[in-house]
């Protein structure tokens, strides 16, 4: 028989795996802000100086897309190394 990682159903894997999840999504928040800072500046260096509008669109929208990406793929990663990728298998 295959063994088989252990699942989140283990309760010490799991806070293992979720606190993994953490601190991946905690580096991709500092990547988040060096990036909307970076976007924020050269925005204001080539179109002059910014609204508060101008400057909450690109916050919403670097931020919010990098975020959202950091989330959905730190999930999959999440997925991929507790087992239920290989799970989805045996389920009759």
């Amino acid at each position: 028989m295959q063994h088989l990682p252990p699942g989140l159903d283990d309760p010490d894997y799991a806070a293992f795996a979720w606190a993994r999840y953490r601190m991946i999504m905690r580096w991709m928040a500092l990547a988040t802000v060096v990036i909307v800072g970076g976007a924020v500046l050269l925005l204001d260096f080539v179109y002059g100086p910014l609204s508060w509008v101008a400057i909450a669109a690109a916050i919403g929208g670097f931020g919010g897309t990098v975020m959202l990406t950091a989330a959905l793929m730190g999930l999959v990663f999440l997925s991929s190394g507790s087992g239920h990728d290989e799970r989805v298998k045996d389920i009759d």
